[in-house]
């Protein structure tokens, strides 16, 4: 099983690397498999990379889910 977690995109340092926030925690991560990225938007982390683009509506479900 794996596991990936939602996160706002907080800055982006160049096309690979962009700090992200997980509800406080900041981490830089990986965001070479995803084009287009903008700050502000959300994505799933995996293993250090960002895996998938998503809204607030869904981040927010899946954030709730987590925190139970």
């Amino acid at each position: 099983m794996c596991l990936a977690f939602p996160g706002k995109i907080i800055s982006i340092k160049n096309k690979e690397q962009a700090t992200v926030d997980f509800d406080g925690v900041k981490k830089v991560v990986n965001i070479s498999l995803i084009s287009n990225l903008k700050k502000g938007e959300f994505v799933i982390v995996h293993a250090g990379f960002a895996i998938e683009k998503m809204d607030k509506k869904e981040k927010d479900a899946i954030s709730k889910i987590i925190k139970k």
